[in-house]
């Protein structure tokens, strides 16, 4: 069992939640109440992105880690639910088929 969190895991976690928060695209119109949803998830998502890099400055890789998974779960489930536009990407995205 892996006791430890490798700078070479917590780098490629971090590349694929950068590039999905620079892919998302908010799907509902300005007018849409959903607007205000996809708004949310996504500023969830950057905060736990940014709490993520915070933990990885002062070398915690395990909360690291679970900020950048939270990170990205929150992006995976606009996506799925609609309120993202992230194309046909199910390489960067839990996409429902």
């Amino acid at each position: 069992m892996m006791q430890e969190i490798k700078e070479e895991t917590l780098e490629h976690y971090f590349s694929v939640t950068k590039k999905a928060l620079e892919t998302v695209k908010i799907a509902p119109p300005q007018n849409s109440h959903l607007r205000s949803i996809a708004e949310d998830f996504l500023n969830m998502a950057r905060s736990y992105f940014s709490d993520a890099q915070y933990f990885r400055k002062k070398g915690d890789y395990v909360r690291a880690l679970g900020a950048v998974y939270y990170a990205h779960a929150w992006l995976d489930a606009g996506a799925r639910l609609g309120l993202f536009d992230v194309g046909d990407d199910h390489e960067l995205f839990t996409l429902a088929r």
